[in-house]
């Protein structure tokens, strides 16, 4: 739970920084006043899940001061949103902390969350006239990160397990030993006529020895057994653990940009927005943690050298506000970063002058230089194009430290510029030590993966819903007609097999090309270590790379834009097969559960007990993510918080009651709300059970679960 808090709070920390700059622009938008607002609720509940009652303070202290905004109490200017950016430090540092170490808030640090407290109180009811005061002359809070490897440590401890194990078999083979000699002195006494005493005693001690043998065997063998089933459920638990930990979303490299760049755009005297796209975009952590550096060095370069001041840019035409853009995405097999700016740009007739003058080349040579030629000087151990030295720039390394981090990782980077309209860096690094997130699916018997970025849709489509147009089958995707053909005969294997009652489809999109493909079955959607195939395969068609599934199987990931081409090459030729008729049936063995909440800890707490307790559980993080959830996939009960963003639960309530086909749904609220009138609420918009989180535990969910639909089997 502590961990799952922490998760939790790294999420809404990023999304009430960037809602807190955004609403320094604009103090008065709603849209960031809720969200900022919500994500403080959410962390107030959650701390009060875990039993941290200091991130229960801040957490209230802070949407106090948001909801007093949203009044028209206070104006959010630079004080508050500087005493603000604090606290999501502080929450940062007190969801850090191990839970061994819990109670280190209390007495003097406990005092750090009263002062927060207090501060707050005094600014979240100024007037709005006295809300745009100069900001605060203090240091952020250091944020502290505690190291956590418990299952590294765990490995290391089973791990000694081995030595006495060797031991013990050192011992059973000294057994063995014995009972060996005492059979060759057996043989020899049994070639005298008749046995005496001797023998006697020899057979004793011979049976003494084979049952102490066949014992110590036995507990051997039980502990091999036990070491190898914990042995490989650690391997397991370590394995998915790092796999986890492997890819991260960009957001996760970049989120201290935003403060960083607002802080150095205050100290140059410059107005700056910086627009992240692509945050979802899944980046491998080593190349994550070494574009932290790279990417610091581009954006204070881009304020520092290219955005102009407002007065000049008002001079140009140009908004007072420069804009920074910092976009991540998947293409042509490649990680692309694009750092891009609408400043100055760069002086290439300067350039060229600095070229000579620092003796790199001559003139004759500076002027054929193409632009291309002359902009890759920019990458020159110390060149810069800065007269003198600041704490910002002008010793020449920014450019030189992203080129050699792009080396490193076999990358290449490429920069543009406009005169007056500004300059852009892109960078294409592999996606050999990336993930990709896949839709796995089952052809011909084979698992094979299709990145989720040229996934449209995955429907299961019932076969009298397939039109024939033109002598070919197609369904209908938004309206209009899409071209359906079986991946077997694009991958191989045997022909694609239409059910009886359905069909599974994978709706793909690649450069406004689609196409369904249909396959066998859905396996899983997982993220997949992508493993570059061995250059001596040279370009396999249809494939881009390899991956290992959990159990060292090995599957295919699918080049999306080739497999459409292919697809193109056989319809013009009119070689597309048709789908072949066959039956099968699948049986429901779990009933599935939705859990709609944005708490991730509350979220994730519920889908682990029903999941424990034999339900298959889905998991939506809004209302509209919920309500998209239940009309797509088949549920046998919804599980909903109230307060959530987008659309609550109480509108999601009644949509599902309004539904022809959602109706009968069971559905159960569990909300933090445990007035009289928050129940009668929640029960008159339809909801069949309402319980509070507050007091509910694991025994409380799992029967209410089970009075509505019965036991997790089918």
């Amino acid at each position: 739970m502590q961990e799952l808090f922490r998760l939790e709070a790294e999420s809404q920390s990023q999304l009430l920084t960037a809602g807190l700059l955004a609403l320094e622009r604009d103090p008065t938008a709603s849209v960031h006043l809720e969200a900022c607002m919500r994500a403080a609720h959410s962390l107030k509940g959650a701390a009060r899940l875990v039993g941290l009652s200091a991130g229960v303070g801040v957490a209230h202290a802070m949407e106090d001061c948001f909801v007093a905004a949203q009044r028209g109490d206070t104006l959010l200017g630079p004080r508050q949103i500087d005493l603000l950016l604090a606290g999501v430090d502080l929450l940062a540092r007190i969801a850090a902390t191990p839970e061994a170490e819990a109670d280190q808030w209390s007495g003097k640090k406990l005092a750090e969350v009263d002062d927060f407290v207090t501060a707050i109180a005094a600014i979240a009811h100024d007037p709005p006239e006295n809300a745009a005061s100069p900001p605060l002359d203090r240091p952020a809070p250091e944020i502290l990160v505690e190291p956590n490897p418990p299952l590294a440590g765990e490995s290391l401890v089973e791990s000694r397990w081995l030595k006495p194990f060797s031991d013990s078999l050192l011992r059973l083979k000294r057994l063995h030993q014995n009972t060996g000699r005492a059979l060759d002195e057996l043989r020899g006494a049994l070639a005298q006529q008749p046995p005496d005493d001797r023998v006697q005693t020899l057979f004793a001690v011979l049976q003494f020895h084979i049952a102490e043998s066949r014992q110590a065997l036995g507990e051997r063998l039980a502990e091999l057994e036990v070491f190898d089933s914990r042995s490989t459920d650690l391997a397991r638990r370590l394995y998915d653990e790092v796999l986890a930990c492997r890819m991260q979303p960009f957001a996760d490299g970049v989120r201290g940009f935003p403060k960083m760049l607002r802080n150095l755009a205050r100290s140059l005297g410059k107005q700056v927005r910086l627009d992240i796209i692509g945050t979802a975009t899944q980046v491998d952590r080593d190349i994550l943690e070494k574009l932290d550096t790279a990417l610091g060095h581009l954006l204070r370069n881009a304020i520092d050298h290219g955005i102009e001041p407002p007065e000049a840019r008002r001079a140009a035409g140009k908004p007072a506000e420069g804009v920074i853009r910092l976009e991540a995405r998947h293409g042509a097999g490649m990680l692309q970063i694009i750092v891009s700016d609408d400043g100055c740009g760069i002086d290439l007739a300067r350039l060229r002058q600095q070229v000579v003058a620092r003796n790199l080349t001559n003139v004759e040579t500076a002027e054929r230089l193409t632009e291309a030629e002359l902009l890759e000087f920019l990458f020159l151990p110390g060149f810069t194009m800065k007269d003198a030295v600041t704490e910002i720039s002008g010793r020449g390394v920014g450019l030189d430290v992203v080129q050699t981090m792009v080396k490193q990782v076999r990358g290449s980077i490429r920069v543009s510029s406009q005169p007056g309209a500004g300059t852009q860096f892109q960078l294409q690094l592999p996606l050999a030590l990336s993930v990709v997130r896949s839709l796995l699916v089952d052809i011909g018997g084979e698992a094979y993966a299709f990145p989720l970025a040229y996934v449209a849709r995955s429907v299961k489509l019932d076969r009298k819903e397939i039109e024939l147009i033109g002598g070919r089958q197609h369904l209908r995707y938004e309206g209009r007609p899409v071209g359906l053909v079986g991946a077997a005969q694009l991958l191989g294997g045997p022909p694609a097999a239409l059910d009886q009652d359905e069909l599974s489809i994978v709706v793909l999109n690649s450069g406004g090309n689609t196409y369904g493909l249909v396959v066998d079955r859905f396996l899983d959607e997982r993220e997949l270590v992508v493993q570059l195939l061995d250059s001596r395969f040279g370009k396999v068609q249809d494939i881009a790379a390899g991956a290992l599934m959990k159990d060292g199987s090995p599957v295919l990931i699918v080049d999306v834009a080739d497999l459409l081409r292919s697809v193109d090459k056989l319809a013009s030729g009119g070689e597309l097969g048709r789908l072949q008729r066959a039956s099968s049936v699948v049986a429901k063995k779990r009933k599935r559960v939705l859990v709609v909440d944005d708490s991730l800890t509350v979220r994730e707490l519920e889908r682990k007990l029903l999941d424990q307790h034999g339900y298959e559980v889905e998991s939506a993080v809004d209302g509209m993510d919920g309500w998209n959830a239940v009309r797509t996939g088949h549920f046998h009960l919804v599980v909903t918080d109230v307060d959530m963003p987008r659309m609550d639960g109480i509108e999601l309530v009644k949509l599902i009651r309004k539904d022809p086909h959602l109706k009968s749904l069971p559905v159960m609220i569990v909300s933090y709300k445990d007035r009289e009138d928050d129940h009668r609420r929640g029960l008159e918009a339809g909801a069949d059970y309402y319980l509070t989180k507050g007091s509910f535990h694991d025994e409380t969910l799992v029967r209410a679960v089970t009075d509505l639909i019965g036991e997790a089997d089918t």
